[in-house]
């Protein structure tokens, strides 16, 4: 079993006994994401710790973008239980990088590419995801990689 798996589960067993509905709740849901990828596909199979790790960020991405469509709506209720989940995933991911430190990371992948254009753009968009791992949202990325080659 996977770290960070073990590490939600041990959580939620905890919550439990603490009788937190909210943890349990949360935890139960990113538990459930991970075992719905586990059987995707045409044979069931253990994910790496970096699979789980893109399953979570991608629930926490969900949460922000449901908040972000509930508060629009005038359900701010519902806005705020969402972002609180998302807030209560993160805690299991990766501090996210600074912009700083993304800046010279994809300042670093741009100068490896000979007369970079934005023709490019795919392969140093890659790149740079492969370093970051999961630090930085892909949206953020493109656009800094898109400034870094206009």
């Amino acid at each position: 079993m996977a770290e960070l798996k073990a590490r939600l589960r041990t959580d939620l067993t905890a919550a439990m006994k603490a009788k937190e509905a909210f943890a349990t709740q949360t935890l139960r849901m990113a538990l459930a994401a991970i075992a719905n990828e586990e059987v995707a596909g045409k044979a069931a199979r253990e994910l790496t710790d970096q699979e789980e790790q893109q399953v979570v960020t991608r629930e926490v991405r969900k949460r922000r973008e449901s908040a972000e469509v509930y508060a629009g709506a005038g359900r701010p209720e519902l806005a705020e239980k969402e972002a609180q989940e998302a807030d209560f995933l993160a805690q299991y991911l990766p501090a996210a990088l600074s912009d700083a430190e993304l800046d010279a990371i994809v300042t670093e992948e741009v100068a490896k590419v000979a007369d970079a254009t934005l023709k490019q753009m795919g392969p140093i968009i890659k790149a740079v995801n492969a370093r970051v791992q999961g630090r930085a949202e892909g949206a953020v990325i493109a656009a800094k990689v898109k400034a870094a080659l206009a």
